[in-house]
């Protein structure tokens, strides 16, 4: 049997292997991208909590939204509602 993403459609027949040897193919060579990505969204919002008040700070003294978009990589939408939120 071959591994999921070296598989053609006629190896996967030849081979007899089941709809269900697929899905946990399938399943295996997500799993671990998907796990990755999941620790990446988690470090992310840990990023943005971090990142919401020194960018209202940033932003009071004057530092310009395009600069906080250089820096951070926020697009300016996101610094102003974020200076909105942390005002009201």
């Amino acid at each position: 049997m071959c591994a999921w993403s070296e598989c053609t459609t006629v190896e996967r027949m030849t081979d007899n292997v089941t709809p269900a040897d697929l899905r946990r193919q399938a399943e295996a060579a997500l799993t671990p991208v998907a796990q990755r990505r999941v620790r990446l969204l988690a470090e992310l919002e840990e990023c943005e909590t971090e990142l919401r008040p020194l960018v209202h700070r940033a932003v009071r003294a004057e530092v310009s939204y395009r600069r906080i978009t250089a820096l951070s990589g926020l697009s300016q939408t996101t610094i102003a509602k974020w200076v909105r939120q942390a005002e009201e």
